[in-house]
């Protein structure tokens, strides 16, 4: 059995290709034993741009 976690993102003004939280954040979790397995965009401007997401990682029980 998996059990999954979900850690919310919020994509500020200056996120972009510079922005390192999400890789810190995807380090930490596979350093407790988590596996990133995706992203699921949560909220999204009127003009398409991704504002906050949740990183998803994975574990067996």
């Amino acid at each position: 059995m998996k059990k999954y976690v979900y850690v919310n993102v919020h994509i500020g003004k200056f996120f972009g290709a510079k922005s390192e939280e999400h890789r810190i954040i995807i380090d930490e979790y596979a350093a407790k034993g988590y596996r990133y397995v995706g992203y699921v965009p949560t909220n999204i401007s009127d003009y398409g741009k991704i504002m906050d997401m949740d990183l998803i990682f994975e574990i067996d029980c």
